[in-house]
């Protein structure tokens, strides 16, 4: 008989009378061992060596009875792998049902029966409380022996790309948003194959050149996916007031003269209720990325991330860190950082340069590297 994923069933069970079809009814339900297999498989899904450990009968006597009660259209199975796993699945009507109905009955396992539950039925529960036990127990055994080991060994699903598609389901579909620093367009073309609307903006030429081209390669591969691209300044964003409903920018602060210029731009660009999200590293003295990286300023502290989503507007500042990987090459700690824009967000004038400029500059200790370093 034909397997697959989807559970199969076997024929219907014939509803026409006569007493071929009664025999048979009767025949099905007359053997002790039957009953106790299909208030088994009632309850969960087994395959032939569950039952066998249930029962404490052969495979051949378990394989027989699963047959006859196959034959009667009283069950689905489903292959996984090398096992068949088997479950009760009793008509919706007819004498099938109501010859099961009157059998739970009789044994006590049915609702609403004053019957004292089957003696030898309460222990096949037991017996199949300690199997499904034994196989949760295999899993925590496997996780327990693994153990930090796992982040290496579960590389092998590759599902990344479907983790962050799983995530998204979580996000209204056909929302628009900014990505602000998009350099290749890596993360503006993630966030598109996630159903969001995105508009991609760097202030390079050449690196929207490189992002268009390999948007197009994506498109080519795939479905269209709904990428505008915009070459403009982090600090004087080119969208209207309220365009977006969210904003991001990652791994871009560190290089721009005034962070807080676009933090306030971001908040700008984002409607009423919106989130501003950005992520980059938290204060550090890795000279290294400032020569190698070309980082205007080594990392922020929360505070001062937080004064400019205050300036901007932005209410429920959320900061969270996270140490960088193991194998990652002395970097220093990253942040993400989120906010939200108020609902009776005013739309103002938004100043740039000049004072207005200087003030959103990260704080730094007089004389200090990093301070000499943001010009």
């Amino acid at each position: 008989m034909a397997r697959g994923d989807r559970p199969e069933r076997g024929p219907e069970p014939r509803t026409r009378g006569g007493l071929p079809a009664l025999q048979r009814l009767y025949k099905t339900f007359s053997d002790p061992t039957r009953l106790r297999i299909l208030a088994l498989l009632e309850q969960h899904e087994l395959a032939v060596q569950d039952l066998m450990q249930v029962l404490g009968m052969a495979q051949s006597r378990v394989s027989r009875h699963l047959a006859i009660l196959r034959g009667a259209g009283l069950l689905r199975d489903r292959r996984d792998g090398t096992y068949v796993y088997y479950r009760f699945a009793p008509p919706e009507a007819g004498p099938w049902r109501e010859h099961w109905e009157l059998a739970r009955r009789s044994l006590g396992t049915g609702a609403g029966g004053d019957t004292v539950p089957d003696r030898t039925l309460q222990r096949d529960a037991a017996a199949l409380a300690r199997v499904l036990e034994a196989r949760s127990a295999r899993a925590r055994t496997f996780f327990d022996a693994v153990g930090p080991e796992w982040d290496s060994l579960r590389k092998v699903f590759d599902d990344d790309a479907l983790r962050a598609r799983a995530i998204a389901r979580l996000v209204p579909p056909g929302l628009r948003v900014a990505d602000v620093g998009t350099g290749t367009g890596v993360l503006a073309l993630d966030l598109a194959r996630l159903g969001l609307g995105v508009v991609a903006i760097d202030h390079s030429a050449r690196m929207l050149e490189a992002a268009r081209a390999k948007g197009e390669e994506a498109g080519a591969a795939g479905p269209r996916l709904d990428v505008e691209w915009r070459q403009g300044e982090a600090g004087a964003l080119p969208l209207r007031d309220g365009e977006m409903d969210a904003a991001f920018a990652h791994i871009v602060l560190q290089y721009l003269p005034a962070p807080g210029d676009a933090v306030r731009e971001m908040a700008r660009a984002v409607k009423p209720g919106g989130v501003v999200v950005v992520v980059d590293f938290v204060r550090h003295d890795r000279e290294w990325m400032r020569e190698e990286l070309g980082v205007q300023w080594l990392g922020f502290e929360p505070g001062e991330v937080a004064d400019w989503f205050a300036a901007a507007g932005l209410e429920g500042f959320r900061w969270e860190e996270m140490t960088p990987p193991s194998h990652a090459r002395d970097l220093p700690a990253s942040f993400v950082a989120s906010g939200r824009v108020g609902e009776a967000a005013g739309r103002g004038p938004v100043r740039r340069g000049g004072a207005a400029g200087a003030r959103s500059a990260p704080r730094r200790a007089a004389g200090g590297a990093a301070g000499a370093g943001g010009a």
